[in-house]
């Protein structure tokens, strides 16, 4: 395994009390893998990936029995042999609200550049960091005309794709994309997909993308990892997921995007809000906001259980899936004040 995460817990220290943000996530990412990590906005997404990039505040709390890349332990590195060794040469980010992450003062090619120089194993000379910049430009389908170009000058799906090139600078293992497509419109986005596919063929990394759209997730994943609340609620293979998916809560996000296939069916949201992070919650952190829920989903917290090969799913009642599924794309079901049993 590339990045393997067992009981992760991030949480934050407030005056009104501790966050858990993160509250025992566990998953992998294989070589070559594109693992997808989907949930509605403050579920702790951003929070798992700034726990692995160490870029977390010091009013944070994290604690984890794996988190490790390559055997290396995330955690106890030291903060030199993390920025040396592994930072941007091993593993690199595109953040979330990338296309506003370039320096305004400074030519493109310039700060991709600065980047290199800061993190290669070696002193390369400024003509073969210029000529490495002029590949990324055509990896990622910009033309090389604009390398000299300030930030200012590019549109806001070619800055995506200018620190997408940052990210590939050093030929990491593992790239993160954080809401890659966040603020573009729908047609800079679709090529910003379609460039990213097909980049799949071109490089040797693995990605972890972390988005809200499960259909962004659709397009480009293998695996995906479903989360709610801090917590992993399902995690398959793409199609394991879509096709037959055990979780309510996913079961709810499918019903929440519009299906091509289907262009009569009317959208279904979940009813509610996510649970505040501070409060101390025994049993399925869903519990309140599903429809399916029994007294003992808020006994205690569900274990991840395999449901089938490699698909796991944090629920009590996966016996019950086949009449949910067909339940949960009823309106009326997720409408209804009482529980359906």
């Amino acid at each position: 395994m590339l990045l393997e995460i067992e009981n992760l817990r991030t949480q934050y220290r407030t005056k009104k009390g501790t966050i858990k943000a993160v509250d025992g996530v566990s998953f992998s990412i294989r070589e070559r893998e594109v693992f997808g990590l989907v949930g509605e906005s403050g579920c702790g997404k951003s929070t798992l990936v700034k726990t692995i990039m160490r870029l977390l505040p010091s009013s944070s709390l994290v604690s984890a029995e794996k988190l490790t890349y390559k055997g290396t332990d995330l955690l106890s590195a030291p903060d030199k042999d993390f920025r040396e060794r592994i930072l941007w040469k091993q593993i690199s980010l595109v953040p979330q609200s990338a296309m506003n992450c370039l320096n305004p003062v400074y030519r493109v090619v310039d700060q991709i550049i600065e980047a290199i120089e800061a993190h290669s194993d070696r002193n390369m000379e400024k003509k073969e960091a210029f000529e490495r910049v002029e590949k990324l430009f055509d990896i990622v389908g910009l033309e090389r005309r604009l390398l000299k170009s300030f930030p200012h000058e590019f549109s806001g799906g070619m800055r995506q794709r200018a620190m997408i090139a940052m990210a590939l600078a050093l030929d990491p293992s593992l790239i993160i994309m954080d809401e890659p497509t966040t603020g573009l419109d729908v047609l800079v986005q679709d090529r910003i997909l379609r460039r990213l596919t097909e980049m799949r063929n071109e490089i040797e990394a693995s990605i972890l993308l972390i988005t809200h759209d499960i259909s962004v997730i659709a397009q480009m994943c293998d695996r995906i990892g479903v989360m709610y609340a801090g917590r992993l609620m399902e995690c398959a293979d793409v199609f394991d997921l879509f096709n037959q998916p055990y979780h309510p809560y996913t079961l709810g996000l499918k019903n929440a995007f519009p299906n091509i296939r289907a262009m009569d069916q009317s959208l279904i949201s979940i009813p509610g809000s996510p649970p505040d992070l501070i409060d101390e919650i025994q049993g399925c952190i869903f519990e309140a906001r599903c429809p399916f829920s029994i007294p003992d989903c808020g006994e205690a917290r569900p274990e991840e259980k395999q449901v089938n090969k490699g698909h796991f799913a944090a629920c009590i009642r996966t016996e019950a899936v086949e009449r949910f599924r067909t339940l949960a794309g009823e309106k009326a079901t997720w409408q209804s004040s009482k529980s359906i049993n």
